[in-house]
């Protein structure tokens, strides 16, 4: 995107238009189902109660499982209001968009309606940002002025450093210490960056619910026939003229933008996230419908019904004697 290009739509008008564009679809979709998608998690243990085959595995509690030779889990009170967590990358790669929108923006919009339909249902948001550091933490509030602030911030773009690559590893680390309470968390980058980020990723994951919401440009993945074109490197400022007219030259692209696809997803698997993919050129309501979908198929396939034990614990007298007290 050329430094000529728009300026960000003011977040008033941006929510407004979200409210009323995306929202408002919403509505009717998420109505009654709601709680599904969107659980908080309980502290105070409230009773127990035998094994079912619904239930988490992680409930159960082996000291009584042992002492009753009856698998046992326990039951929490369960406390609705959640804490959502938006890690949003602010690199300078974000600011690349071949049409209308830049990846910035396609955040944006994204933060800004997910966090509406959040705190209109009485949940707070938080956010990180990362620059070139993580330059502001906004922490956890409800309300419509608090998602206005969090857009606004994402808008302004931090203080540039000298070049040089993204640590989205900082990012998580930063998130993983922040963050201390189980919360919903949701990753939203390009997630071009050094090396060792999926490692922080799936340590993240272990202790929250992680969506990765990955941002993207078609450009990115295949270059058209434009002739003669200056290309310049977002993390490090280098620029460079190609000929795109070169039809071997467009193909070494793809195939490079083919493999950095299938180490990302390599990451991404390896570190155990649910993943959205968000393209400037998509539409947001049909990526909030996609991210529903994402946490239905998780909840079905957490509390799946016609299993019995687990076969794991088909043997669960043994298993619970061999398990630390």
């Amino acid at each position: 995107m050329p430094p000529e290009a728009a300026a960000p739509v003011a977040s008033d008008v941006l929510l407004r238009r979200l409210e009323w564009t995306v929202l408002r679809r919403l509505d009717g979709l998420l109505q009654g189902d709601f709680r599904t998608l969107f659980r908080g998690t309980g502290l105070d243990l409230a009773d127990l109660r035998e094994y079912q085959h619904h239930d988490d595995v992680r409930h159960i509690d082996w000291n009584v499982t042992a002492r009753l030779q009856q698998p046992y889990v326990r039951q929490f009170t369960e406390d609705r209001e959640l804490a959502a967590w938006f890690l949003v990358d602010l690199s300078a790669s974000v600011d690349f968009g071949s049409g209308e929108r830049t990846k910035r923006e396609t955040a944006r919009e994204f933060v800004g309606a997910l966090a509406r339909v959040l705190t209109r249902r009485g949940n707070r948001v938080g956010a990180l940002l990362y620059g070139t550091a993580v330059d502001t933490v906004l922490p956890a509030r409800g309300g419509r002025t608090h998602v206005l602030e969090l857009i606004e911030r994402i808008a302004a773009r931090p203080a540039e450093a000298p070049p040089g690559p993204t640590q989205l590893h900082d990012l998580l680390i930063t998130a993983m210490r922040l963050i201390k309470r189980r919360s919903v968390v949701f990753v939203v980058s390009d997630f071009i960056s050094a090396p060792g980020w999926d490692t922080a990723l799936g340590h993240l994951a272990q202790r929250h619910e992680v969506t990765a919401v990955r941002l993207f440009d078609p450009l990115e993945l295949e270059l058209p026939d434009l002739g003669l074109v200056t290309m310049r490197d977002a993390e490090t400022g280098e620029q460079i003229v190609v000929d795109t007219h070169d039809k071997g030259f467009r193909r070494r692209f793809a195939a490079a933008a083919e493999a950095r696809e299938d180490a990302l997803r390599a990451g991404l698997v390896r570190a155990g996230v649910d993943t959205l993919e968000l393209s400037t050129e998509g539409d947001l309501y049909d990526a909030i419908v996609r991210f529903a979908e994402l946490r239905r198929q998780r909840s079905r396939l957490a509390n799946g019904t016609g299993q019995s034990l687990p076969a794991h614990l088909s043997g669960w007298p043994a298993a619970a004697a061999g398990r630390p007290a």
